[in-house]
């Protein structure tokens, strides 16, 4: 455990990991969403990243306590439900992916995939239709693929939701409920594939406080009267991010 501690305080860049992860605590705690999206392309850049993936993976999970029980009770459990079960398959396949695609092809599909979701989000995009439970399994299988490979598990889910006609509190809720989800279903394929090490968990410990931190301050700020304001902040942070972890940068 020495070693481990070491190694996680010696961890390069590691108060830009510490600046990073507080700030994604922040969205995440007033949106319910952008842990990954902020944090995966700084994390991908500065870790491997296999090990960016299980950092995330482990601070999300540990954090759940400081903002689940408000969601628990609001969220749509069955559909999300209906959500994790598709993860549950598609997430060994993302694993799987991420143990033997190139590291640099991976980032670049951190960087795309987090672009991608932006440019969506921002545009203001909407879809008129109904999902049934075919469409939610899809939706669900997606993010467990993408998660297990770059950690961005939320995307899919968070632009199904986003994109339809849900309140601003239930698409926080259920979106705070899947993720959840998903960080047990992508921590134990880690852990299976043997990519969830001593390091991973304490650095994480070491990063959960400015998470933490930011978790409890976003979530005391959260009233939808201030939503559009608080969201177009957070689409300029998480720009910020896919830029500073392009690949091009080394």
């Amino acid at each position: 455990m020495p070693d481990a501690l070491g190694a996680a305080l010696a961890a390069p860049g590691l108060i830009w990991l510490a600046l990073t992860f507080l700030i994604a605590g922040l969205v995440r705690g007033f949106t319910g969403f952008g842990t990954a999206l902020i944090f995966m392309p700084v994390g991908a850049a500065l870790l491997t990243l296999p090990l960016a993936v299980a950092v995330l993976a482990v601070v999300d999970l540990i954090a759940q306590p400081l903002i689940l029980p408000r969601a628990w009770r609001k969220a749509d459990r069955r559909q999300v439900g209906v959500l994790v079960l598709a993860a549950l398959i598609g997430a060994p396949i993302g694993v799987w992916m991420l143990t033997w695609v190139d590291d640099a092809a991976l980032r670049w599909g951190v960087a795309l995939v987090a672009a991608a979701t932006l440019a969506a989000l921002v545009s203001g995009w909407r879809y008129r239709g109904r999902v049934g439970k075919p469409g939610l399994a899809g939706i669900g299988g997606a993010s467990g693929i993408v998660g297990g490979a770059t950690g961005l598990a939320g995307p899919p889910v968070i632009l199904f939701y986003l994109a339809g006609q849900v309140a601003a509190a239930s698409v926080r809720a259920n979106t705070i409920l899947f993720l959840a989800a998903v960080d047990v279903v992508i921590l134990v394929n880690l852990f299976l594939a043997g990519l969830v090490g001593a390091q991973a968990v304490v650095l994480a410990a070491v990063l959960l406080v400015p998470y933490g931190a930011g978790l409890l301050v976003g979530q005391r700020l959260f009233d939808p009267a201030y939503e559009r304001t608080f969201r177009a902040a957070a689409y300029l942070v998480i720009a910020g991010a896919i830029v500073a972890g392009l690949p091009l940068f080394g």
